[in-house]
């Protein structure tokens, strides 16, 4: 595997960089597992069901392509899915924390184990991740963090889950705090903040974005694609892609 160029003040070239990408079984991670792979990226998927992975990705070339087990409800499999990428490829380059759960619970319903649970999917794993992450992609001198957050990052909207809202605030604060501790060292993080994406997670939510007017995950894929590609000095520290007007953000 060549190594990358990492002194182009033009773009970042995808041959030789290794991406972590959570959740890449359904929705946005797989269209932004595939969109990375026809780049020419090499991508290590971390996703609860191999056998699913296996089969979604058969075919593709076992250089460039590695499918571990990652449960963001386990954080202990971070550091297994981590050690096998380095033992498999030898570098880390991009870090794309994109599995998420949303959960229901209001001030007024909702059982506060479902806070615990959000809290640790949508806000613990991606904070294990980076931490552990952190020194290989400072290696490299062009590390590139990713968060999916949600416009919900940016703020409250009555009758949204009050919990999942709190989880996408913290990890929009994580992506600032990664952000500033990478720096030196060339990592670059953004906080990706889409509207309704037209996946599974909100399919039966009523009052949602109707389908046709939702993002598609493809097009998700497309702003990961950029946001690889920029050079250190062009540091996007967020992406709001919204679907509708809102003046709030």
């Amino acid at each position: 595997m060549s190594a990358p160029d990492q002194t182009s003040p033009t773009v970042l070239e995808p041959d030789g960089r290794v991406i972590l990408l959570s959740g890449a079984t359904g929705g946005i991670g797989a269209a932004m597992a595939r969109r990375l792979l026809a780049d020419g990226f090499t991508v290590s998927v971390g996703v609860r069901n191999l056998e699913k992975a296996a089969e979604m990705f058969d075919g593709a070339d076992p250089d460039r392509f590695a499918a571990f087990r990652f449960d963001a409800s386990d954080l202990d499999t971070a550091d297994a899915w981590v050690d096998a990428t380095i033992a498999r490829f030898g570098r880390i380059d991009g870090l794309i924390n994109n599995a998420g759960i949303l959960r229901q619970i209001s001030l007024t319903e909702g059982e506060e184990t479902l806070l615990d649970e959000l809290w640790t999917v949508n806000v613990k794993a991606p904070f294990r991740l980076i931490r552990l992450a952190m020194p290989h992609l400072a290696r490299t001198g062009a590390g590139r963090i990713i968060n999916v957050a949600s416009t919900d990052a940016k703020r409250y909207r009555e009758g949204v889950s009050v919990g999942y809202t709190m989880t996408k605030h913290a990890l929009l604060a994580l992506s600032h705090a990664a952000k500033t501790a990478g720096w030196n060292d060339g990592v670059r993080c953004t906080a990706l903040c889409p509207g309704a994406v037209d996946t599974e997670l909100i399919a039966s939510i009523p009052g949602v974005t109707p389908a046709a007017e939702r993002i598609r995950p493809e097009t998700l894929a497309e702003a990961v694609a950029f946001l690889l590609r920029m050079p250190n000095n062009a540091s996007v520290p967020e992406l709001i892609a919204n679907s509708r007007l809102e003046s709030s953000i």
